[in-house]
């Protein structure tokens, strides 16, 4: 059984997680932390992870990156896992994560979705043929129109996986308004569709000639992002400090 502390817990995704995990036979939420309590919270809730009295396994966090240097501090003194949902960290941010591994065992990934994460092995291994052989990669995301960041987090994520698999890194371009030349073959394009209430959609397109192959994911809902967050709490559990990803999570 592994024990979680849910951080943001009254938030859409701590509430996805609480649901998943009462139907879960080998995980429970011990202890959840936010400054509000949900009315049909089925565990004690906290205004602080400090004030947390329960012993647990691992905490996953789906709250705001401001908090994140108190929850280092504390996992630290509890020797406590993290599963790092938040996405918006800074370059600055990022580095603090990196350097608390060396002492925490913790899971940061753009997307906590199993689906996303298996296309983004499927266009590792697609980028190294394709790629030599000339065919141009290009990266559409589609979000709801409330959304403020683009390109997404996850086609980032894509992009880099990419360029990770090739010898030789492409560059990224976001906008070809006001440019007239031709495609160059060193890039990346990265669009940025917003509108609706689209959960989230991603779509890689390797196109040669006269033949395009398209690898896509369509969220239908953000339970997938609970789903992969609780299987990344399994995993956690119990793993030497480390800096892991939902690549490992998954094998």
């Amino acid at each position: 059984m592994t024990r979680i502390i849910m951080n943001g817990c009254s938030g859409h995704m701590g509430r996805v997680i609480s649901e998943l995990v009462a139907e879960d036979e080998n995980a429970e939420i011990v202890a959840g932390v936010d400054l509000v309590t949900p009315k049909d919270a089925a565990y004690p809730v906290y205004a602080s992870f400090a004030d947390v009295k329960e012993e647990a396994d691992v905490l996953v966090d789906f709250s705001t990156p401001k908090i994140l240097t108190k929850l280092i501090d504390e996992a630290k003194k509890r020797k406590m896992p993290l599963v790092l949902c938040t996405t918006g960290y800074t370059k600055e941010q990022i580095a603090e994560i990196t350097e608390a591994s060396k002492e925490l065992a913790i899971v940061r990934s753009a997307n906590m979705s199993l689906g996303i994460n298996i296309l983004i092995r499927l266009v590792q291994e697609a980028a190294k043929t394709l790629a030599a052989e000339g065919f141009d990669i290009e990266i559409v995301e589609k979000h709801h129109r409330l959304k403020k960041d683009a390109p997404s987090g996850t086609a980032l994520a894509i992009a880099d996986a990419i360029n990770e698999a090739l010898p030789k890194a492409k560059e990224y371009v976001f906008d070809r308004s006001g440019r007239s030349e031709q495609r160059p073959k060193d890039e990346i394009g990265l669009s940025a569709v917003r509108g609706g209430t689209i959960v989230g959609d991603h779509d890689v397109l390797f196109c040669g000639p006269d033949e395009v192959i398209t690898i896509s994911h369509m969220a239908y809902s953000k339970a997938i992002f609970g789903k992969g967050a609780v299987v990344a709490a399994k995993f956690l559990a119990g793993k030497q400090p480390g800096l892991y990803t939902m690549k490992d999570v998954i094998g």
